[in-house]
């Protein structure tokens, strides 16, 4: 068994099942001068199609799609300085969600990197309406299924977990920031 150093964080994470405001929050942080990432299932999306492949495609073979999103978000991780107070949109964790949503046996590739997370804090969003876009393309049923295996991977690792309840995005993010600065 390899031997993993584990490096303390100052990272916090939104996260939340589809449709929660992940995006919204992450923009408006950004917007106020904090230090934040990108979603990288989109991100996969929007630069796939760039090269000619279809969303349908692209998600038809579930294990390439969900292994080309978290080589992405390995990679931002590796490159953020710890001691950097930064708001990821979504983290290495939220992989393994999907992978059990999707019933894909999780590669070593996810089993090494969750051995290595840190995070500070995770901001788990409650759930908004449903809204479908050309990059989301899930049922409510299946909103409902990510959301709850996303609570339960992050509520199953050592780090605190917050609720930020629906409100208005601007109290969403006093929420988080408040809770930040009550530690």
């Amino acid at each position: 068994m390899k031997n993993y150093q584990i490096i303390e964080t100052n990272w916090c994470v939104i996260t939340g099942g589809p449709s929660t405001g992940k995006t919204t929050t992450i923009n408006m942080l950004a917007e106020l001068g904090y230090e934040t990432t990108i979603e990288h299932a989109r991100h996969y999306i929007d630069t796939m199609r760039i090269k000619g492949q279809t969303v349908e495609e692209l998600r038809s073979n579930k294990r390439e799609f969900q292994l080309g999103v978290l080589d992405m978000q390995i990679e931002q991780e590796a490159s953020i300085n710890p001691k950097d107070l930064v708001f990821l949109d979504r983290a290495i964790p939220d992989a393994l969600a999907y992978y059990r949503f999707l019933k894909l046996e999780v590669d070593e590739i996810l089993k090494d990197a969750m051995r290595k997370v840190n995070y500070k804090k995770i901001f788990v969003l409650d759930k908004l309406p449903l809204i479908n876009d050309y990059a989301r393309l899930e049922s409510e049923n299946d909103q409902n299924q990510i959301h709850n295996l996303i609570t339960e991977v992050y509520e199953s690792l050592p780090f605190p977990v917050v609720h930020v309840p629906v409100l208005p995005p601007l109290e969403r993010v006093n929420f988080i920031l408040n809770s930040i600065k009550d530690n």
